[in-house]
């Protein structure tokens, strides 16, 4: 392995990047997250895939354009 991940934790469990050389021999997306936490005495995991390019365009269309509104319920704490 060419890279070690260090797990964050989190309130419910940890949140790991997997690496290439997992995420290749898994048959899933580069750039995927790991979720493990503990449930019944056993270490389960559940894996996020990374959002597809229209997901993340789609956040940056509403953000553009409601970034008034988040910039005043930032400045008002919210």
């Amino acid at each position: 392995m060419t890279s070690i991940t260090i797990p964050q934790k989190k309130d419910l469990g940890w949140v790991v990047d997997v690496p290439k050389e997992i995420a290749d021999a898994l048959g899933i997306a580069e750039g995927s997250i790991a979720l493990l936490h503990v449930k019944d005495g056993c270490l389960e995991l559940e894996m996020l895939l990374p959002p597809s390019k229209e997901l993340v365009e789609s956040v940056r269309q509403t953000y553009e354009q409601f970034k008034d509104a988040f910039d005043e319920m930032k400045r008002l704490g919210d």
